[in-house]
């Protein structure tokens, strides 16, 4: 199959939404509903026939297109020392997230792992709902049990009430395991860090394109 700029960017859209969730999460308790539901029920989805469908439609990645457009510097604005904070955190969780996958497509044992935990929570999602508790508990043991045990870990900013809230603390960690899942799709795409920095352009334009697309809807 051949992979185009298109699906790339709607890869690294994902994972730039899960990692803004994560910043959100870490520093004020709360992430926006529906980009989290996007996020988590993109663990569950297998059989998708299109980088998109990963993930619903163009319009679910909404805040991962603006994450990555403001990542690429083409947001058109200075950015506040909120805004970049939120952007170091993001870039930083990122480029951790694409380096731990590319250690756990090495891994075979503990990619076995992830899927028989993830296919533990979909289990439980039929019985309650995608983002219910027990679901994202379960993702969160599974991270904490494979993933969370590579090296470099992901050390996640912010405030301490928050971090330590066990709830919080388990959303998180299903966030990074949804990061995860799209730097696989970004990597089965094709894509590599190279591209970030060559093919950079080419990024932004396809990402403000796809907003455009994701907001006309």
């Amino acid at each position: 199959m051949k992979y185009t700029d298109t699906d790339r960017t709607i890869a690294l859209a994902g994972i730039f939404q899960a990692t803004q969730l994560v910043h959100q999460l870490a520093y004020t308790g709360k992430a926006d509903g529906d980009d989290f539901e996007t996020c988590i029920n993109s663990l569950f989805v297998t059989d998708a026939g299109t980088a998109i469908e990963t993930f619903g439609d163009i319009t679910r990645l909404r805040s991962g297109l603006q994450a990555l457009i403001e990542q690429l510097g083409g947001s058109g604005e200075a950015a506040t020392q909120t805004q970049q904070s939120r952007q170091l955190d993001a870039t930083k969780y990122a480029i951790g997230i694409m380096v731990l996958e590319r250690k756990l497509s090495k891994n075979p044992t503990m990619l076995k792992a992830v899927f028989d935990g993830i296919e533990r929570a979909r289990s439980q999602a039929e019985h309650f709902s995608i983002t219910h508790e027990n679901v994202i508990a379960s993702l969160a043991h599974t991270y904490s049990q494979t993933i969370s045990t590579l090296l470099p870990k992901i050390m996640v900013n912010g405030e301490h009430t928050h971090l330590a809230n066990p709830s919080t603390a388990d959303r998180i960690r299903a966030l990074l395991l949804a990061a995860i899942r799209a730097a696989v799709l970004w990597r089965q795409c094709q894509g590599n860090r190279w591209q970030l920095f060559f093919k950079r352009k080419k990024i932004l334009d396809e990402a403000q394109r796809l907003l455009v697309k994701a907001e006309a809807v």
